[in-house]
């Protein structure tokens, strides 16, 4: 049974900061009386930054029971700009009571074959050695090309299915070495969020929400819930009616 979808449209990034922080409110309360943790895996981008503007002064999620992985990351040193670890870390992880060894970066100083397969020995240890992993939510991205993750339009790794997580040093976007959740990892998350936001955003919104047309971002389809949370200029294309998010 496809997860059921919904597009939710805001006026600004700080509305979908807001919406973004009441539903993981929500959703890590559910997983931590479920399972005794809130699994999460985190995108760069824009992301981050909207991500934290509202979640940075929650007083009211358990964050000592989240566990933080990244459904992508570019191999460079976890300091170095283009670092999505540190992206989250600025806007978020310096704001907040997770415990650090409850996050889980790429490991520094190895090349992006070796980079993805330790990745993917951390999802095994923290998750489990049998089966995929299931997030209780995986937070996504996407490009004006409808790239989400490092899984890019065209690219060989959109078909890798044996893998958890998988390298390139041929992205077509700086910087070229990166890992990356594949889509079993994607699609077996109890909840993917997309986070899109502008008016260069808007013509693939339409083509992937509108006109059901092969992006790899449209490939997407978790277990339960595929949430899209777009700003007006991102929205403002699309042909069906966005949904009203209440707090």
């Amino acid at each position: 049974m496809p997860a059921s979808k919904e597009v939710y449209s805001f006026p600004t990034t700080e509305d979908i900061s807001k919406a973004l922080n009441h539903l993981i409110t929500t959703l890590s309360a559910a997983a931590i009386s479920r399972s005794g943790r809130f699994t999460v895996a985190l995108s760069g981008g824009s992301l981050p930054k909207i991500l934290g503007q509202s979640l940075k002064g929650n007083t009211s999620i358990d964050f000592s029971k989240w566990h933080v992985f990244f459904a992508d990351e570019r191999v460079v040193p976890l300091n170095h700009e283009d670092s999505n670890y540190r992206l989250c870390k600025e806007f978020l992880f310096d704001h907040v009571s997770i415990p650090q060894h409850q996050i889980y970066p790429i490991k520094e100083g190895v090349g992006h074959v070796r980079a993805a397969e330790l990745y993917e020995e951390e999802l095994r240890r923290v998750f489990g050695k049998e089966g995929v992993p299931s997030f209780d939510l995986i937070l996504l991205g996407m490009g004006p090309d409808g790239h989400t993750c490092s899984l890019f339009p065209g690219h060989r790794l959109l078909e890798v299915t044996d893998r958890l997580v998988a390298s390139l040093d041929d992205s077509p976007k700086p910087p070229p070495e990166r890992i990356t959740f594949t889509y079993p990892v994607l699609n077996n998350a109890d909840v993917d969020v997309f986070v899109s936001t502008g008016e260069g955003k808007a013509e693939v919104v339409h083509k992937i929400l509108d006109l059901k047309e092969d992006y790899p971002a449209g490939r997407v389809s978790p277990k339960n819930r595929l949430v899209w949370f777009l700003d007006e200029p991102a929205a403002g294309k699309l042909q069906t009616r966005p949904m009203q998010y209440r707090l």
